[in-house]
């Protein structure tokens, strides 16, 4: 893919996301905020199977684009599990500890963008 990667990053995890029936997906574009990434992806799953079927699937969809993870934590316990991609981090949470974190609100700075905006 040409253009931006961390962009086509983002869009293949929300479509792996979507794909499995992921709960509010949001994508925060926080390059303008941070050096940490470029996108934040957070995602909520219904139950611990999901969270792990919703991340298992972001991973292969990224491995199959040519995208190796670099890091994750948290997919044995199942309530957040945090992939690090680089340029993206993708954030899939169960219902409680989505509330709890409440990413949206810390990384509020950031720009949230939708679906179209990613291509």
């Amino acid at each position: 893919m040409t253009g931006n990667p961390a962009k086509a990053m983002a869009r293949i995890a929300y479509d792996a996301l979507e794909d499995k029936k992921a709960v509010d997906i949001t994508v925060i574009d926080i390059s303008e905020v941070t050096v940490v990434a470029d996108y934040f992806i957070i995602a909520s799953g219904t139950n611990h199977n999901q969270v792990q079927a919703l991340a298992d699937n972001v991973e292969e969809q990224l491995h199959k684009a040519g995208y190796p993870m670099k890091q994750s934590e948290g997919y044995r316990s199942a309530n957040w599990i945090l992939m690090d991609y680089g340029d993206l981090i993708v954030h899939v949470f169960d219902a409680e500890n989505r509330l709890f974190y409440d990413l949206e609100r810390i990384w509020r700075d950031g720009k949230t963008i939708t679906k179209e905006e990613l291509g």
